[in-house]
């Protein structure tokens, strides 16, 4: 039990870090999870947790989505001749997989404020939209089941 509060906190003072540069996580960091961890229950609940995914001023995310592919199949996204403008975005391109990627759906079932976050899991299998950069997908945008 103590291990897991120094870990908790440990996690909260490196995300602050991160924040204090400027700089915020990957979409790596939030949404890649390959191999995928062995975690029979609770999955999404334990990978919130971990990865500090929430959303702003401390609120639970509706939905959260985990990849489980290889990050190099992942950037590889960003070479697609899939693309199109993004949603809600006048003139980002978004970039669609050519292949359906393995993913979790975290969707929130209780709880408002992080950590006290309650998801439900779903398996799926789909194509992932997410814009890019020069070094590779910046953030997953949606995916298409």
């Amino acid at each position: 039990m103590i291990l897991m509060v120094v870990i908790f906190l440990l996690l909260l003072f490196w995300e602050n870090e991160l924040n204090e540069k400027g700089e915020g996580p990957t979409m790596e960091q939030l949404h890649v999870d390959y191999p995928q961890s062995d975690i029979p229950i609770r999955y999404c609940n334990h990978m919130v947790l971990q990865r500090v995914i929430r959303g702003p001023d401390n609120t639970c995310k509706k939905e959260h989505v985990f990849i489980h592919e290889r990050p190099r199949n992942i950037n590889k996204v960003c070479t697609s001749s899939k693309k199109r403008i993004c949603q809600n975005h006048s003139s980002i391109l978004c970039y669609q997989s050519m292949t359906k990627f393995k993913m979790t759906v975290c969707g929130l079932i209780g709880g408002t404020r992080y950590p006290a976050c309650r998801y439900s899991v779903s398996s799926i299998k789909g194509f992932i939209m997410v814009t890019c950069d020069d070094m590779g997908p910046v953030s997953l945008q949606r995916y298409v089941e």
